[in-house]
């Protein structure tokens, strides 16, 4: 069951009708016996793992989550999908974004721009950027041109460098209807 959120308090202004989130996510790569898919941005990646995690275990798609429900002051997935729940196992993750976009709705909100950035060793991100970005947006129901995907590595250093999991971080723009 999703908690409900406290209700908001309306800008005074229209230099307060924007807010920014900021939404950052790790997951650590399954063995490869384990058959997990790799699935980044709603994408499912040609790749021999995938990370582990309670639901899909998007890592990309969890941290635009997190960035839209800090935008609009609602918490984080945590809160919407602990992962102590059964009813979340294994879901999927753009599924779980369409929900966040609705409980903004709720709330007289709307997303106006994400970008986001994956860091990871492998595998590369380039020749799935253009469906990642059209995924996102059409989970969240806006244009691919309000969405950015970029890639980089952590120079083999960390637990992305020696290529242990993926993170992700994403910056988020909502509005007040």
């Amino acid at each position: 069951m999703t908690p409900r959120p406290a209700e908001p308090v309306r800008p005074a202004t229209h230099e307060q009708a924007t807010h920014v989130g900021l939404g950052f996510d790790v997951h650590a790569f399954a063995p490869a016996e384990s058959g997990r898919k790799l699935v980044l941005g709603g994408v499912t990646f040609d790749s021999a793992r995938g990370l582990l995690g309670h639901s899909d275990a998007d890592v990309l798609t969890h941290a635009v989550m997190d960035a839209l429900l800090g935008a609009a002051r609602l918490g984080d997935i945590g809160e919407h999908f602990p992962d102590s729940s059964p009813e979340w196992a294994g879901a999927d993750s753009l599924l779980l974004l369409q929900k966040v976009k609705a409980l903004l709705a709720a709330q007289g909100r709307r997303v106006l721009d994400i970008d986001c950035v994956v860091m990871a060793e492998e595998p590369r991100i380039a020749p799935y950027r253009q469906q990642m970005r059209e995924k996102l947006a059409g989970a969240l129901d806006i244009s691919v041109e309000q969405v950015g995907v970029k890639a980089t590595t952590t120079e083999r250093l960390g637990f992305v460098g020696r290529a242990e999991g993926i993170a992700a971080a994403v910056v988020a723009l909502v509005a007040w209807d």
